[in-house]
């Protein structure tokens, strides 16, 4: 397919999603960096391998699945012109996206009771990667808060229907971006000792 044909709406549409992925994929390309770090620094002798994450890690893990779960619902709804559930939906994942990130500090704060700290005396390499790694995600969870609020003023304001849901399928990629990292690196920082 020529990607140079078309009329400017379906040249916008594409334009505005590759941007997306241009993101996504250096955003995979700066976590890769980050994590690739984290297997090369387990291999330093003060690496300690027998800590454990935070169980509010785990609680918010299980909030961010269920938010993706509720975007994707919203973007059905509208989807099939339900715009009362698409923005019930919408809602839903906003306060999930904050449930998740308060529980993230949650578990900063179970690290710290445990005496981990990001540097310090007390500090380790290990802890000091998962504060990074948490913290790194979080900053771009707020950018899909932003995101999402965006969307849902728009959906206020009935800008979506199911012809055109641009807006709202660009921040629902995102938001399932953010959801699939976070997995990731749970998975990840779990399973590499």
């Amino acid at each position: 397919m020529d990607l140079t044909q078309g009329t400017a709406k379906e040249k916008n549409r594409r334009a505005k999603k590759m941007m997306l992925w241009f993101g996504i994929v250096s955003l995979i390309m700066g976590f890769a960096g980050w994590t690739s770090a984290y297997i090369v620094s387990s291999k330093r002798e003060d690496w300690v391998s027998d800590l454990e994450l935070p169980s509010a890690f785990f609680i918010s893990t299980v909030i961010l699945i269920l938010s993706s779960i509720a975007y994707f619902a919203a973007k059905k709804a509208v989807g099939k012109d339900n715009q009362k559930m698409g923005t019930i939906f919408l809602l839903i994942t906003l306060a999930l996206g904050i449930t998740f990130i308060s529980l993230q500090f949650v578990g900063f704060s179970q690290m710290l009771e445990s005496g981990y700290y990001f540097t310090g005396p007390t500090s380790n390499i290990k802890m000091s990667y998962v504060f990074l790694l948490a913290a790194v995600h979080i900053a771009h969870v707020v950018a899909g808060l932003i995101t999402l609020l965006v969307v849902l003023v728009q959906q206020l304001r009935n800008k979506y229907t199911p012809e055109n849901m641009l807006g709202m399928e660009l921040g629902a990629t995102f938001w399932h971006f953010l959801d699939f990292i976070w997995v990731y690196l749970i998975l990840f920082m779990y399973f590499v000792k």
